[in-house]
């Protein structure tokens, strides 16, 4: 069984211990071992990156079987044409599920057809345009008070613990729900504690792109089938709400001229309220980390007009949520120098990409206002690219100018100067912002 994507933390995702050996050692993809689930990796892939794009450009990872591409301009090639690397396997669990999680699965009806990400079908381009329908420039432009609005909301809160306690985490209380609360309201959608979305969302995350083990895939498989429950009956519900996204689905018709299935509005629904706020609030959690860690910029990004949009951008450059992305060749092909024949699962580097010196200078630098900053690959390019960018760098820029505005003399907490990382295979984000005055 395949299912999506798109982080409740497990142990075995999250990265909480010292970084393990140099990866620049004489043997960087050999002897030392190159683990993407590893601590070391998680911690700091930099140098891991560096190592195969200057190295090994398209590597095949033994423990995964996935080959990893690392290099921009083979990795924008990759997406550019999707005629020979078809996106099937985007949304694949990392890891196959046992028979008990299967059945666990099974059990909530669970299945995921090409809708979005993974759709290479003629039916993508349709159900594309209903998604951004809902997230165009206009949208985004007209929610800009809704998400100033849930912002102060969230920091009153934040605020009185500061003040009560003396610290704050503004991962659990302000980056998480921000994005799902903008995102409830934008599509319309209510009769769920925004809580209960975060939750089920990244369970979904967790078991489909980490690595688990038996005992916590199977407490990860109930909480997404309670998800695809729930959205299957609220794309059932033949009350939705006039003008919000789920009665767009129902409204929707396939090429052929059929009303879209149930079955694939759910995946459809599943891949947007997983990107809509799970990795929006990773992005939020290390726009705030960064600010926060870079010195002199948090009183500066309160006040200086562009500041926070600016550093958004190198923060999607550099530290993007989405670090990977997958594909699939449908022939044998040629990439990077490397000959792949059909089939071949690749693991496109959407971080390391950002870092290529071949594409920006002084790639460690974060440097706000960099020429070509969007010129990274952190949303996608070509067919599949993130429908929803505008929202997301709308949405982390004015939770940064807004947490420095009302916060402005926090700073990191000693212990959150190196927090707790969510480490699966294509999200990476502080699990903690933990701040004090």
């Amino acid at each position: 069984m395949t299912s999506p994507a798109l982080p409740a933390p497990a142990p075995a995702a999250v990265s909480t211990e010292a970084p393990g050996p140099d990866p620049l050692g004489p043997d960087p993809l050999g002897l030392l071992g190159l683990d993407v689930f590893g601590d070391g990796f998680v911690r700091d892939p930099y140098p891991w990156l560096d190592a195969l794009r200057s190295d090994a450009p398209v590597h095949r990872d033994p423990v995964t079987g996935l080959w990893l591409v690392s290099r921009y301009v083979d990795i924008r090639r990759v997406l550019l044409d999707p005629a020979a690397y078809h996106p099937d396997n985007a949304q694949h669990s990392v890891v196959p599920l046992p028979v008990p999680v299967l059945r666990v699965l099974a059990r909530a009806g669970f299945k995921l057809p090409p809708a979005l990400a993974n759709n290479g079908t003629d039916s993508h381009h349709g159900l594309r345009r209903v998604v951004t329908r809902f997230f165009n420039a206009q949208r985004v432009a007209a929610a800009v008070p809704v998400i100033e609005r849930i912002a102060d909301e969230l920091l009153d809160a934040a605020q009185a613990r500061l003040d009560a306690t003396g610290s704050s985490d503004l991962f659990a209380s302000y980056a998480q729900i921000l994005p799902c609360r903008v995102l409830m309201e934008l599509l319309g959608i209510d009769g769920v504690d925004p809580a209960t979305l975060v939750r089920w969302s990244d369970a979904s995350l967790e078991l489909f792109w980490g690595r688990p083990d038996p005992e916590r895939q199977l407490e990860l498989a109930a909480l997404v089938g309670e998800f695809h429950q729930w959205l299957t009956a609220t794309v059932g519900d033949t009350e939705a709400r006039p003008g919000s996204f789920v009665e767009a689905l129902r409204r929707h018709e396939l090429p052929d001229g059929r009303p879209l299935d149930v079955a694939t509005a759910v995946g459809a629904c599943f891949f947007v309220f997983i990107a809509g706020q799970s990795t929006t609030g990773q992005l939020i959690a290390t726009t705030l980390h960064r600010a926060l860690s870079e010195p002199g910029l948090w009183p500066r990004a309160a006040h200086e007009t562009g500041l926070a949009e600016a550093w958004v951008e190198e923060v999607l450059r550099r530290e993007p949520p989405v670090t990977t992305w997958r594909r699939v060749t449908a022939r044998s092909v040629d990439l990077g120098g490397v000959a792949l024949p059909a089939g071949a699962q690749l693991l496109l580097m959407l971080m390391g990409s950002g870092s290529d010196p071949e594409v920006f200078e002084e790639p460690e630098r974060m440097c706000p206002y960099r020429a070509n900053a969007r010129h990274h690959l952190s949303f996608g390019v070509g067919r599949h690219r993130c429908p929803g960018a505008s929202l997301a760098r709308t949405e982390a820029a004015v939770a940064l100018r807004a947490a420095a505005r009302r916060l402005p003399d926090v700073r990191l907490t000693e212990a959150d100067q190196e927090p707790p990382i969510l480490g699966l295979l294509s999200f990476r984000a502080p699990l903690r912002v933990g701040v004090t005055r």
